[in-house]
């Protein structure tokens, strides 16, 4: 039964990462304001000196997003992989279970680097987004989105008997 809840585990952190590039995907404005808020260190009141410069430029917001975004997605889909290579090996022997599970730790390792590497790394710690107003909900949220992911990760890569 436990291989059962590891799946489901590995399709939710999958959906979060598909319904987020979704997210932003139908709200493309939206999103390119609220990058370009954080990148240009619109709203930093508490360390009025960035580290590095204001970044404005339209070209370097899309490209971000996109960036973000693709993460996103490729979270979606290596967590769709690895709990289909999962599900196969469901009822198997325990070393082909295990084996399964490198498309799902790959996508819960690549939930790591979007909601922490680019969330809190670059956007906290670099952009000090967690002064703005827009900021701060994106890095509240990408700590639970990485804590959950890695949470599930650590339980997932347990092996199984």
């Amino acid at each position: 039964m436990i291989r059962y809840f590891k799946i489901a585990l590995i399709v939710l952190v999958g959906l979060q990462g598909l319904f987020y590039f979704i997210s932003n995907a139908v709200n493309w404005e939206y999103a390119q304001m609220a990058v370009g808020a954080v990148l240009a260190q619109a709203d930093s009141p508490a360390y009025p000196n960035p580290v590095i410069p204001a970044i404005t430029s339209p070209l370097l917001i899309k490209l971000a997003l996109i960036g973000i975004m693709t993460g996103e997605l490729l979270v979606g889909l290596l967590c769709f992989k690895g709990a289909f290579d999962m599900w196969k090996q469901a009822s198997g022997d325990a070393g082909a279970f295990n084996a399964s599970k490198t498309w799902a730790i790959a996508g819960c390792c690549t939930a790591l680097i979007v909601w922490f590497g680019i969330f809190q790394v670059f956007g906290a710690a670099l952009f000090q987004m967690w002064q703005g107003q827009v900021g701060v909900g994106s890095f509240e949220g990408a700590f639970m989105y990485l804590a959950a992911s890695a949470l599930i990760m650590i339980f997932v890569n347990q092996k199984d008997d």
